[in-house]
């Protein structure tokens, strides 16, 4: 990745701003030349953003009034370098924000409302859930632009050759089949992860969550989430399980695992097709099994929705800011959504964007179907955050290092500082 061009667009996008808030709402006219806006796209600077920024030079061409300084920032650096220059009013004119960073934003009011603009002129053509995910107190912040959900990814031959015919249904299958496939084929069948996002499922299934953003209750120590993460840790110690070792690499070491045929099945979200194919397991593509996550004992299987959502910048004068709806608008449209899944195997936030080019695409077809079970995130800024203190906590957990109960009070004690005004 381009780590220096974070700092050096920082610089430009501060020297930009100073210049618009210093003009006047006639400073993009034609006159004075195209309106220039500043685009910091958050995209992975290898596989995604060579698209975005081909697609960038087509925007340009069918808007010659228009032009985009086109910034690619580290996705792990993005969100706090936008909070520090949106809170010195000089932020780029629209952002690429993760789903759990609009509201957040919004909330400080970096983000300009989107309903009745053009950017969101498509808003029915979204899926509902995508736009109320956008949403703080009722307005909308972001036009989503890509979305993802996790998934039970499975290697098909291995299943076979153990025997299985369809992916499981229940953790409990799940564990089940991973000893089956140990045993005959000698590979192990499942690997779990440590990290908080993927737990979600395991509480999803047993019809809770971190917290009950409603009634604001912190309910990660609820007998709930015990149950779904008891059955999160049972997954890291059997035949055909994978003990967690708490490495820094672990995302990268399941992920080459998985690629390369050491383990039968992952679960993992559609940012990862592309790298799928890469992996000696997967040269023919039809091997890669996509199927929903699990069930726990409710029943329902259930796993977070991510992706991505276009802002504009409160803090741009109105010529940027009418500049920037236009670029939104085109950015997020069914034909240049159909181009980014194409190009990138990431998926669409519009139904009319899965033609059947997009769905040819085993990895994008099997990923749509299981988006049935994705759980909208809930209208909380802090939400997201909560995260953190289970990265912290499930890895020690996960590789022995304290109980279950100690980790759920530790992040239950974190949790209620982060939401100080829910109760326990």
């Amino acid at each position: 990745m381009r780590r220096g061009t974070a700092a050096t667009a920082l610089v430009a996008s501060l020297a930009l701003a100073a210049t618009a808030c210093g003009g006047s709402d006639s400073g993009g006219d034609k006159a004075s030349g195209p309106v220039t806006i500043t685009w910091w796209d958050t995209s992975n600077a290898t596989n995604e953003a060579p698209t975005y920024q081909a697609l960038v030079k087509r925007f340009e061409k069918a808007n010659p009034d228009i032009k985009v300084k086109y910034v690619n920032v580290p996705f792990d650096q993005a969100q706090n370098k936008f909070d520090t220059a949106a809170g010195s009013k000089g932020a780029p004119d629209v952002l690429r924000a993760e789903v759990g960073w609009t509201p957040a934003f919004a909330k400080k009011s970096y983000l300009l409302p989107l309903d009745g603009t053009d950017a969101l002129a498509d808003k029915d053509k979204f899926q509902p859930s995508l736009i109320k995910q956008a949403q703080f107190d009722g307005k909308t912040y972001g036009a989503p632009l890509v979305t993802d959900t996790l998934a039970l990814v499975y290697n098909k031959d291995l299943f076979k050759k153990a025997g299985i015919g369809q992916p499981p249904a229940t953790w409990s299958d799940l564990k089940a089949d991973a000893a089956k496939i140990k045993s005959k084929t000698g590979v192990d069948g499942y690997w779990g992860s440590a990290q908080g996002y993927y737990a979600q499922p395991f509480l999803y299934g047993e019809g809770t969550d971190t917290v009950d953003a409603g009634a604001k209750k912190i309910t990660i120590g609820s007998p709930e989430a015990k149950k779904g993460l008891t059955a999160w840790q049972g997954l890291f110690d059997g035949k055909g399980l994978h003990k967690a070792d708490g490495t820094a690499d672990a995302y990268a070491h399941i992920q080459d695992a998985f690629v390369n045929g050491k383990v039968a099945a992952i679960i993992q979200g559609p940012w990862e097709i592309t790298n799928f194919y890469k992996g000696s397991a997967f040269k023919d593509k039809a091997n890669l099994g996509i199927a929903t996550v699990p069930a726990g004992s409710t029943g329902k299987p259930g796993a977070p929705t991510g992706g991505h959502n276009l802002s504009v910048y409160a803090g741009s004068d109105k010529a940027h800011q009418d500049a920037s709806l236009t670029f939104v608008k085109w950015m997020t449209s069914a034909s240049t959504q159909e181009q980014i899944a194409l190009k990138n195997s990431t998926l669409p936030t519009r139904a009319d964007a899965y033609t059947t080019q997009v769905t040819a695409d085993p990895g994008i077809a099997g990923y749509q179907k299981v988006l049935a079970a994705a759980r909208p995130r809930p209208e909380l800024p802090e939400y997201s955050s909560l995260w953190a203190p289970l990265d912290t906590e499930l890895p020690k957990v996960a590789g022995g290092k304290e109980s279950l109960d100690q980790g759920i009070g530790n992040a239950q004690t974190a949790f209620a500082k982060l939401v100080p005004d829910f109760s326990k």
